[in-house]
């Protein structure tokens, strides 16, 4: 083809220029194979992005000397992981794989402290752990530390660069993949890029969309969406120093990094790979729809974004095979599912999931989640899903309206009733939520608050009702039993195995008071953990249970590897899927009702009473050919 031709040559031009006497001759053979291997599709998604640009070869010459100091400074041991991971498949298909997310400080106080909890995490079943984001970033309001202010620095206030480094082998011992923030869209105003842009350097202010005017903001402006307007109006801020309008798409102190300049791209690699060199399995792509800007657009999920991703990943691939991307794609479902796949992002959060199991719980009807599921949930076999209920994130209703239609089912009336519920203003909701980025004019928000408080644990505590507590436990135990069965990777976020409820103290505190995430973004402390322990407790009933889950996940394999398909039950209450292998099915049942339910066996495949239930360790009884579930109860049929 002509296309390789061209890339062929372009390598072998690239590789005659590029000195490469620091390798020794076995790695300078297998880092001319990497690229032999992944620069066909690297140069394509750049040459589409950046081929009309004058200089786009010199560019490619300093990425090529950008890859080969990263793959010249990566340990022996993590290069040894690389090889053993080309060799052995992906760690993330495992079924004995399970995630937590934390922030360091909440969960430990700092990175020394954090490697103390490595039993804990190890006792739980973690077998991959997500630290937020913990870069030197401002004082302050830093948007949760994705304001980054230098992407080679850790927060003082958490440690050293090298104690992360010395984590990440110890997690690594310890069987623990580790997980990083690469925010990509936007460093913060107080990143060097930004301050010698502000100083006026030419240079630096091409990294970012800077204006002399508001002429053409206003134009974008016109098509775009905005994502806080709690905090202030449209996407862009005036920079008194620069005397320029800046690209603002999240806050002020975050500016947008300027994708079309291809110096942004090599730069951005350049800290990409730092990251990677540090030790990490996976990259978490923050913000990754945002990242191309196109006038005339909403400058989201954009064609060119996903040129370069797959640029990014073909660098990754390089230097450092054995690390994947994440994705963060919380847009439409159609285009989540648009960033999943080898070239892009090898794992990818489930918002859909997340979302309809929240829905499921406030109408106590499953039809919305089931007809989704069938439409969304199956991806290429390389890839897998992130599955979570909560994350440091809110809650958004991004479910397909065209879904939705087709059951009889107003999106806007229904996105209004959900934000009621789970904000504990529609009468009879079990909800204790917060509302986030509430928009005065429409009414639009979305939601905060702890799994434990949305889900009714605090309102039945501050009740002190024993069958509200049961049936908030119950309802905890059911939706983490989905995230541990359906397919992927269950992701738990710190505190909610413990059950914590929200923290209100946010609302005391100047740098937090206009950021409701921070309600449940919980300190998990000594004292938590062990309340957890207290037999008798609503913690302990949520601990307990949720371990019992981890453990019979991590003894059966069709959990892992195995195919998912969405059932019908016909009854609108009860969700159901099986998990297959060419040997072996389970059928999973969840009552998202606290009344009991039936769903007959023969709607789901069940013939006879020959099967398990994995959970209840009892053979399944029908009664006249009918399958019975409790209130929230969960089935488990092997």
């Amino acid at each position: 083809m002509k296309f390789s031709s061209e890339a062929e040559k372009t390598l072998a031009r690239l590789i005659h220029d590029l000195d490469l006497s620091c390798f020794s001759a076995a790695q300078k053979t297998v880092f001319e194979h990497r690229l032999q291997q992944e620069f066909p599709l690297l140069f394509s998604m750049l040459l589409d992005v950046y081929g009309d640009q004058y200089d786009f070869y010199y560019h490619l010459q300093q990425l090529m000397v950008s890859l080969r100091d990263a793959f010249d400074a990566r340990k022996p041991a993590l290069k040894k992981k690389d090889e053993a991971s080309l060799n052995d498949g992906p760690w993330f298909k495992d079924h004995k794989s399970l995630g937590i997310a934390c922030y360091v400080d909440l969960f430990a106080g700092d990175l020394a402290k954090l490697k103390n909890r490595i039993p804990y995490l190890v006792d739980l079943g973690v077998t991959y752990i997500h630290l937020m984001p913990l870069y030197k970033s401002p004082e302050g309001d830093s948007d949760g530390g994705y304001a980054v202010s230098d992407y080679r620095q850790v927060d003082p206030k958490l440690g050293t660069i090298e104690e992360l480094a010395a984590l990440a082998d110890a997690f690594a011992q310890a069987g623990i993949h580790l997980v990083l923030d690469f925010v990509f869209n936007h460093s913060s105003d107080e990143h060097q890029w930004a301050e010698k842009a502000k100083q006026g350097d030419p240079e630096f202010q091409d990294y970012y969309w800077m204006f002399e005017s508001k002429d053409l903001p206003n134009q974008y402006e016109t098509h775009l969406r905005e994502i806080f307007p709690q905090v202030r109006k449209g996407n862009f801020t005036w920079c008194d120093t620069s005397k320029r309008w800046v690209w603002t798409t999240f806050n002020s102190f975050q500016w947008d990094l300027n994708y079309s300049n291809p110096a942004v791209f090599n730069a951005i690699t350049q800290e990409m790979l730092f990251l990677a060199n540090i030790g990490c399995d996976a990259l978490r792509l923050d913000a990754l729809a945002f990242i191309w800007k196109e006038l005339g657009t909403n400058c989201e999920n954009q064609p060119k974004a996903h040129r370069l991703i797959s640029a990014f990943n073909a660098c990754l691939k390089i230097v450092s095979p054995s690390v994947v991307f994440k994705s963060e794609a919380i847009v439409h479902p159609d285009e989540v599912l648009k960033y999943i796949g080898k070239d892009e992002c090898e794992l990818s959060y489930n918002p859909l999931l997340m979302a309809l199991i929240w829905n499921s719980l406030a109408t106590r009807k499953t039809k919305l989640l089931t007809q989704s599921m069938q439409q969304s949930f199956a991806i290429s076999p390389d890839c897998a899903w992130v599955n979570y209920i909560r994350c440091h994130d809110d809650i958004g209703w991004t479910f397909d309206d065209a879904v939705a239609y087709d059951l009889g089912i107003n999106p806007h009336d229904h996105r209004y009733f959900l934000n009621q519920f789970f904000t504990g203003r529609f009468e009879g909701s079990f909800a204790k939520g917060v509302a986030f980025a509430e928009n005065k004019e429409t009414g639009d928000c979305r939601v905060c608050g702890s799994l434990a408080s949305l889900a009714g644990l605090e309102s039945a505590l501050e009740q002190n009702d024993q069958a509200l507590i049961d049936l908030a436990v119950a309802r905890i135990l059911m939706v983490h039993s989905i995230i541990l069965s359906i397919g992927g990777i269950p992701l738990l976020y710190s505190g909610d195995e413990l059950g914590l409820l929200n923290d209100y103290s946010y609302q005391s505190d100047i740098n937090k008071l206009a950021d409701d995430r921070w309600v449940h973004r919980i300190a998990v402390n000594d004292k938590s953990i062990k309340r957890a322990t207290a037999k008798g407790s609503p913690e302990f009933a949520i601990s307990s249970g949720l371990k019992k889950l981890i453990s019979i996940r991590k003894s059966e394999s069709l959990l892992g590897e195995g195919s998912t398909e969405i059932l019908q039950t016909n009854n609108e209450h009860v969700f159901a899927y099986s998990r297959k292998t060419n040997t072996e099915e389970m059928i999973a049942l969840c009552n998202f009702s606290e009344h009991q339910q039936f769903v007959k066996a023969e709607h789901v495949g069940i013939e006879g009473n020959q099967r398990l239930d994995l959970i209840s360790q009892q053979n399944l009884v029908l009664t006249n050919g009918l399958i019975s579930l409790a209130p929230y109860q969960i089935r488990w049929l092997k």
